[in-house]
């Protein structure tokens, strides 16, 4: 058996698989594949209704929040956000806790001036620094909810008038909290939501159009919004993926179902790491991730033979980052729990091995 430990793509939930699957050779018994059905036909529109309002539900958005899902992945949000919200002569205020927090920053410098609330690279970014000031003045604060890297996650909202944009592309749906107090969410699908080929955001409409700046009609998220997400060729399969996976997600009862079994397994693991001297998790306690947890052995040499236990054992993805090194085990939704539970027996048996 194969445990998905991979910080994403990530593992998705068995059915969806087999739901995906099936749709590729005849979608809803059209005798057409998902991959080759038009786009602006009934057949997708009511995938993309369905996917829609799916968010919406889970999220409990107000009728002030629309959806849409975009091409260019995450990373493409790192700019289109400034495009849309950052004027040129006004300021934007940014929190530097990792890698995807760091460069969204250099991508808005293009657009306006950007200030660094605070900063946690003093100690690679191995916790959220606390107490910083959000300038009044700012158009809006920009931070990542979870980084993937480094295994650091905001645990509460920051409390701020500022209009909130949030990068939640690690931890998005895999935790109770006010949606409706963000002007902007943004995540990649492949982590907690669907495939790769496809990055979701939910915006609040009233913030839009208060930029002098022109732009691109394929940057303008009220474009998307006119056009519902339909501004140019959508990527199907990539929705469809979503769809099944947040469907999945519902029937599981919910985030707030999802998030009791997150914390089982986030538990599970640190307190194995806490108990067991051979490992070492790197961020400080407050601030650990419940979606990707990363440790490392204090007597490096040994890091190759768990590694190689993992494997011999089916554990997969579980070698950290190449810029921080170590492990980084992803615990995302649709990862059971019993696959934590084998891992940490395998953490132990290494243990008295070679302890």
């Amino acid at each position: 058996m194969i445990h998905n430990f991979n910080a994403g793509p990530s593992i998705l939930p068995r059915q969806v698989f087999e739901q995906a699957s099936q749709a590729i050779v005849d979608f809803n018994n059209t005798g057409l594949s998902i991959l080759e059905i038009g786009h602006r036909t009934p057949l997708f529109q009511a995938v993309l209704d369905e996917a829609r309002a799916l968010i919406k539900e889970l999220m409990h958005l107000d009728n002030d929040h629309e959806v849409l899902f975009l091409h260019g992945g995450a990373t493409t949000q790192f700019f289109q956000v400034p495009m849309n919200l950052l004027d040129e002569d006004a300021k934007a205020a940014y929190l530097d806790c990792g890698v995807w927090g760091s460069k969204p920053i250099k991508e808005a410098a293009l657009f306006g001036t950007v200030e660094v609330v605070a900063s946690s690279k003093d100690k690679n970014y191995s916790y959220i620094p606390k107490h910083f000031q959000i300038p009044e003045d700012a158009a809006y604060f920009h931070y990542t909810t979870n980084n993937t890297i480094e295994g650091t996650q905001m645990h509460a909202i920051p409390d701020t008038r500022i209009p909130l944009v949030a990068d939640m592309s690690s931890d998005i749906l895999s935790r109770n909290m006010d949606f409706n107090r963000f002007a902007l969410i943004y995540a990649g699908a492949q982590k907690n939501i669907g495939a790769a080929g496809v990055n979701m955001v939910v915006v609040n409409k009233n913030i839009l159009g208060k930029v002098k700046r022109r732009m691109p009609s394929m940057m303008d998220y009220r474009k998307h919004i006119e056009n519902g997400s339909m501004l140019n060729t959508p990527p199907v399969f990539a929705i469809y993926v979503c769809m099944l996976t947040l469907r999945w997600l519902k029937e599981q009862g919910g985030v707030t179902a999802i998030e009791k079994i997150n914390d089982q397994k986030a538990a599970l693991l640190y307190d194995t790491l806490d108990r067991i001297p051979l490992f070492r998790p790197t961020v400080e306690k407050a601030d650990r991730s419940k979606m990707n947890v990363v440790f490392v052995m204090d007597n490096p040499d040994q890091e190759k033979a768990f590694l190689d236990l993992c494997k011999k054992e089916g554990m997969i993805g579980v070698k950290g980052h190449r810029s921080v090194g170590g492990f980084r085990v992803s615990l995302y939704n649709a990862l059971p729990l019993s696959s934590v539970q084998i891992l940490v027996e395998v953490m132990q048996h290494f243990a008295l091995k070679h302890a």
